[in-house]
């Protein structure tokens, strides 16, 4: 359980490093939107899964990058990691009911500005 936002982040690097697919979808709220691959939008769980299924069925290694301090704002909370390729990621959680926090909206592949 994520009882900050950004645990989220270290929670999906756990996940997915080891396949779990059920685990990535569970950092979501059930009607969550996220934006993978890029072009692309999954809304809800289901879609979600789909998309985490093929994710890890490709067994990337994920390593952590820069994890920034988290703005809350009441029950949300935008949280930002730059990844080690220099691409950020963007999220919106939610506190729950139970104080804990699941991704809202999920923009896992901005890439950085070129000059």
């Amino acid at each position: 359980m994520a009882t900050e936002p950004n645990d989220l982040a270290r929670f999906f690097i756990e996940r997915g490093n080891a396949g779990d697919v059920d685990g990535l979808v569970a950092l979501y709220e059930a009607d969550a939107v996220l934006a993978f691959p890029p072009g692309s939008t999954a809304t809800g769980h289901a879609e979600i899964r789909k998309v985490y299924e093929q994710f890890v069925a490709a067994a990337p290694v994920l390593t952590p990058g820069k994890q920034h301090p988290a703005l809350v704002s009441g029950d949300l909370a935008l949280t930002v990691s730059t990844l080690t390729t220099g691409e950020m990621t963007v999220e919106i959680a939610r506190r729950q009911p139970d104080g804990s926090w699941l991704w809202v909206l999920d923009q896992p592949m901005l890439l950085p500005q070129q000059d």
